[in-house]
């Protein structure tokens, strides 16, 4: 469930061509403001155990908006126009009704909606989080025989079997985007599909997916860009992600641990996500502070940062890239500088401190 001080805003936003797109709002603090992706539903995010560990971690810092794409969930689902573009201008038209810049969060196809979003407005974009991105679609790398029987196959499946109990449909994509859930997971991604969209906009949605290309985006970016990819990711291949990495301009990029192209709270990767990006946000990085205030190196200030977050020797090394042994002997020095016997005691007086 989500903590119980979090209360969730629904209102709507009217798009340029008069379509009405539902946000939702929650949290206090900075923005994050999460672009659309398909398979969403604002009304429901909160009760879905495939959602309800990102809204818990993003609004917990931070005022989190996100919104459904034209045709999903409770924006409008009647709609003639379904294409990258008019994806923008949704998302030009939720951002204006935001006061000062924000930080952009992009799952999947929202990645290349935030790139190219970043590219045009970029004053309006602090930073970018991205999970699970390319720079072109599945139709757009190059010919590839392979490339177009695949397009064709799902779209066939998804005329065939959306927001059906067919055993064949179901574990198709099920498994391409969340292979390793548990069963209760599972049922709640069927029943995402089934109340996100009809069988028609689904194919819709995913034919303007298979196009997409903001290469050239990318190539022109200017905005500290933090992205993550999944190893097995079998929804968007892994080396799209690091091609996009390539691409823009001091991109860091995060190889996660995992086969899900939508993290879920049971694995290790989504506490490696969580880390990395408290640390790349300013408003929940403690380094600096702990570096000034109790004069550590800098080594150990990133070592007693991750400490601070709760989190175990060995997952502290392999985010800094370091030997446990390394890392334990930074903390006892850390301890003994900051005047603490444990670290219990040493998480107690940093959140006083704050």
């Amino acid at each position: 469930m989500l903590h119980p001080t979090l209360v969730t805003k629904i209102s709507f936003v009217t798009a340029a061509d008069g379509t009405r797109i539902a946000v939702a709002e929650i949290g206090n603090g900075p923005t994050i403001l999460k672009t659309g992706n398909w398979l969403s539903h604002v009304g429901q995010d909160e009760e879905n155990p495939i959602w309800r560990h990102w809204l818990n971690e993003l609004s917990l810092h931070h005022r989190l908006i996100r919104y459904d794409l034209r045709g999903c969930g409770l924006s409008d689902r009647d709609v003639e126009d379904v294409s990258f573009d008019a994806w923008l201008s949704d998302l030009e038209a939720v951002a204006d009704t935001i006061e000062g810049p924000v930080t952009l969060l992009g799952l999947s196809q929202g990645c290349a909606l935030s790139i190219a979003f970043a590219h045009r407005h970029p004053e309006k974009v602090k930073r970018l989080v991205l999970l699970g991105a390319y720079a072109q679609g599945m139709l757009a790398r190059g010919e590839n025989t392979n490339a177009r029987l695949e397009a064709d196959t799902l779209a066939n499946l998804i005329q065939l079997g959306w927001g059906k109990d067919l055993p064949a449909f179901n574990q198709v994509f099920t498994h391409l985007f969340v292979p390793s859930g548990t069963p209760e997971q599972h049922v709640w991604w069927r029943r995402l599909e089934r109340e996100s969209t009809s069988p028609e906009t689904a194919q819709r949605i995913l034919e303007v997916l298979h196009k997409i290309d903001i290469s050239e985006d990318a190539k022109n970016l200017k905005v500290p860009t933090l992205i993550f990819h999944a190893k097995n990711d079998a929804r968007i291949p892994f080396d799209e992600g690091r091609k996009l990495a390539t691409a823009i301009e001091n991109a860091q990029f995060v190889a996660l641990d995992s086969s899900n192209h939508i993290l879920l709270e049971n694995e290790p990767a989504w506490e490696v996500f969580r880390s990395t990006f408290r640390m790349f946000m300013p408003e929940t990085d403690t380094r600096q502070s702990i570096h000034t205030d109790y004069q550590l190196t800098k080594a150990e200030g990133e070592v007693i940062a991750l400490v601070a977050k709760g989190m175990a020797n060995p997952e502290i090394a392999s985010i800094l890239g370091k030997s446990e042994k390394t890392v334990r002997n930074q903390i006892t020095v850390a301890l003994d500088k900051v005047g603490v016997r444990s670290r219990s005691e040493l998480i107690v007086k940093l959140l006083s401190d704050r």
